[in-house]
């Protein structure tokens, strides 16, 4: 049984409102207390309400006392090369049967992420991040700035980031 589920994943579950892209496949499912399912696939997490979130738009996933705290990053707009994000408001899901759910979470996210630097500026911080996006080759300069840090000054050094940190040209 055990092999089974290595080779072909869990199954989704009944009533599942989502469509999984063609070589998308369900690695973990656990049942959310207030209805429907979280599930866990190579390209993001699916929520309850039939949409995922990309492993490189998840900000932060705490797993602590049966309940998944997740913080879902916004893309806001660029700056050359690189996406400024910002944090939506965290969202809370019990997991009564979490099963393996919380631990390829947290594998997930922390594969995405191939490097981080915070800088400290005037009224916060930025969080400069290079992730990986699933299903694409290389990664993406992500900049997600504290609250009250002037915007103009995030996009300017984001680009100058980006630019440093893009790939020579052949």
């Amino acid at each position: 049984m055990a092999l089974l589920r290595r080779l072909f994943g869990d199954r989704l579950p009944e009533g599942f409102p989502g469509t999984l892209a063609p070589a998308e496949n369900a690695l973990g499912v656990a049942p959310v207390g207030s209805g429907g399912h979280l599930v866990v696939t190579e390209l993001g997490l699916w929520l309850p309400d039939g949409r995922r979130v990309g492993w490189h738009l998840i900000s932060k996933a705490v797993w602590d006392a049966g309940v998944l705290t997740l913080v879902e990053a916004a893309e806001t707009g660029t700056a050359g090369g690189a996406v400024l994000l910002e944090d939506r408001p965290p969202v809370r899901f019990e997991l009564p049967k979490p099963g393996r759910v919380p631990v390829l979470i947290r594998q997930r996210v922390d594969s995405s992420i191939r490097g981080r630097h915070r800088q400290e500026l005037t009224g916060g911080g930025v969080w400069f991040v290079q992730r990986k996006v699933p299903g694409r080759d290389g990664s993406v300069l992500q900049v997600r700035p504290d609250p009250g840090v002037d915007a103009e000054v995030v996009a300017a050094i984001a680009r100058e980031a980006a630019e440093k940190l893009a790939p020579p040209e052949v």
